[in-house]
């Protein structure tokens, strides 16, 4: 048998270095290409942080103006006050539990003084109960349709939060209109 041997110059590298180099070369080609994974992941995990706050920012302000709206009814139609607090004060824990995670401060709890009625109903609301009614059916509609459209972009947590509110949005639209 003949013996193996290396030819390999007088004072070049040894097997063991170049073996040494070559995985030190991996190693570091390895580490750049994880930070670089993590890197894309964590803009990943930014950007969709980014759009779920954004998302939950505009239910806050889509219950904000809700509830602003339930607010100027219950102050044109002081007979209605009794059957809108409940809805109303419902609204406004829909906005704060949007606002819970870092939103802008929710709006107050109780009813906020409203200027004075009027003879135009104040600013907007309808003269009439049933057409004050049927906007407010309307706006919780509109509210829940977007609420609902939103969920196949929200996290799974906002997602429940916006599938809940929005159920109880329909379940408004349903009671204002007394089942119409």
């Amino acid at each position: 048998m003949v013996p193996l041997t290396t030819t390999r110059a007088q004072g070049g590298p040894r097997r063991r270095r170049v073996l040494a180099q070559g995985a030190a070369a991996l190693l570091a080609g390895g580490a750049s290409a994880l930070l670089t994974g993590c890197s894309s992941e964590a803009t990943g995990a930014d950007e969709n942080a980014s759009a779920a706050r954004r998302l939950r920012e505009r239910a806050r302000a889509d219950s904000a103006a809700l509830l602003e709206q339930y607010d100027a009814v219950i102050a044109a139609h002081a007979a209605l006050a009794d059957r809108l607090r409940p809805l109303r004060d419902e609204v406004a824990r829909h906005a704060e539990a949007f606002a819970a995670r870092g939103a802008s401060a929710p709006p107050p709890a109780s009813p906020s003084p409203a200027p004075s009625a009027g003879a135009g109903g104040g600013g907007g609301t309808p003269l009439d109960e049933k057409s004050a009614l049927a906007t407010l059916a309307d706006a919780e509609r509109r509210a829940a349709d977007a609420r609902t459209a939103a969920l196949g972009t929200a996290p799974p947590e906002l997602a429940r939060l916006l599938a809940s509110v929005a159920a109880a949005g329909a379940a408004h639209a349903y009671l204002l209109t007394g089942g119409d």
